[in-house]
């Protein structure tokens, strides 16, 4: 039996392992892999060379956000860590560096990935690993049709199919006897926009598309697709293109001595790159798209907060144009992020931050055209479904009409 003393020195020891475990009736912060007490660790992987290279921009765009919230006291006392690998948009390399920075880099989640062929290639591994794949950088309309399947996955932009559909709005109410022509990149990219405005344009999609013509991102020249699209009558054309290939199809068009309207997709219509399509011989005559971000190039948001705030973050970045499309949507996506790791609170793990993720309403990110809500619910995981026809003026963008919410056409 047991003597007195004994039993004083047992419990003794029990209550000292006790505090060295944190056993205290105090609740204290829950964390997870990548969280420490001063760090939240995220990773992402861009197109920071190759063809896609454009794109890479995004990711420094959202680096300089976070160093302005690090600046300004960070998370929760934590300041966020964005590691940055180059893919060169290639699945076969995003593999391995997604896998580097779950096992060895340790990160609590992916932000902001970029590519949906690149992004594809990742989730099944990333869900399987539990890891988030958040706010992907494409619009890929799988991430919010297939969220069931894939939860701990998520986009943020409008998703192409949403896109495309406008577009077939305007045409089947405005140009009613268009002939259309579509270049469109050879996957998942391409083909999710194709369809969009397929099924848009509904059973007059046989009669009104005479054409459809493909493209490999790494293809040298779009002249052969589009002396067919020509040739086969199309007064229409939608150019699913990404930005190089963009403006070498809008420098291309003119040297063929055609004008076709034309419906450029939002990815490709930054100003800058207009610009560089203009220098490059374009003559940029009837083109259509849409927005959703504020341009930083209209001088109608000179003097709004959201664009002043803008050019103070994106100022954190020495090689970064602040006139650029892509840096102001790199901003506006990591002011998401960081509202949903504010609401975590103390609660910094993986499973409260998706639950955020997925059960949000943002009505005030202030890089958003007005009106433009990131909303999520349990039934409804594309963030954002609201959309604006922009026209080209000769210099810039112009807004058309009001918002169009595409909210519940897709599943």
């Amino acid at each position: 039996m047991a003597t007195t003393g004994s039993r004083i020195a047992a419990i003794a020891a029990v209550l000292m392992a006790l505090a060295a475990c944190g056993g205290s009736a105090t609740p204290t912060a829950q964390t997870d892999v990548g969280i420490t007490s001063t760090e939240i660790l995220l990773g992402n992987t861009n197109a920071l060379s190759g063809a896609a290279a454009a794109y890479g921009t995004i990711s420094n765009a959202e680096n300089a956000y976070f160093t302005y919230v690090n600046n300004n006291g960070g998370i929760n006392g934590r300041h966020i860590t964005l590691k940055i690998l180059d893919d060169v948009y290639n699945p076969a390399n995003t593999v391995p560096l997604t896998k580097q920075l779950v096992e060895q880099d340790k990160i609590f989640a992916m932000f902001s990935g970029l590519g949906t062929q690149t992004q594809t290639s990742v989730r099944d591994y990333l869900n399987g690993q539990k890891v988030p794949q958040l706010f992907v950088a494409t619009g890929a309309t799988t991430w919010g049709a297939d969220y069931s399947k894939n939860t701990y996955t998520l986009g943020w932009q409008p998703p192409y199919q949403g896109e495309s559909r406008i577009y077939a709005k305007d045409i089947t109410t405005n140009h009613t006897s268009a002939k259309i022509g579509v270049l469109y990149q050879n996957d998942d990219y391409g083909q999710d926009y194709l369809k969009g405005l397929t099924d848009g344009l509904g059973s007059s999609a046989s009669t009104m598309i005479v054409d459809k013509e493909t493209y490999d991102v790494t293809a040298a020249t779009p002249a052969a697709q589009l002396s067919k699209l020509k040739a086969a009558g199309a007064d229409t054309l939608f150019l699913f293109t990404t930005p190089g290939f963009t403006i070498k199809s809008l420098a291309t068009v003119t040297a063929l001595h055609w004008e076709p309207a034309i419906y450029l997709n939002s990815v490709s219509n930054p100003q800058v790159y207009m610009g560089i399509a203009k220098k490059a011989g374009a003559a940029l005559k009837n083109v259509t798209s849409v927005g959703y971000i504020k341009d930083p190039t209209d001088p109608q948001w000179d003097a709004d907060a959201g664009m002043k705030l803008y050019k103070q973050a994106i100022a954190n970045c020495t090689n970064c144009n602040v006139n650029d499309g892509f840096n102001i949507y790199g901003v506006a996506v990591a002011y998401t992020m960081v509202d949903v790791l504010k609401q975590a609170g103390s609660n910094m793990t993986r499973a409260n931050v998706l639950n955020i993720a997925a059960n949000q309403l943002n009505e005030t990110n202030p890089f958003l055209l007005p009106g433009v809500v990131v909303k999520t619910t349990s039934s409804d995981h594309f963030p954002i479904m609201q959309e604006q026809v922009i026209t080209w003026n000769g210099t810039g963008w112009t807004l058309q009409g009001t918002l169009i919410n595409e909210r519940g056409t897709l599943k």
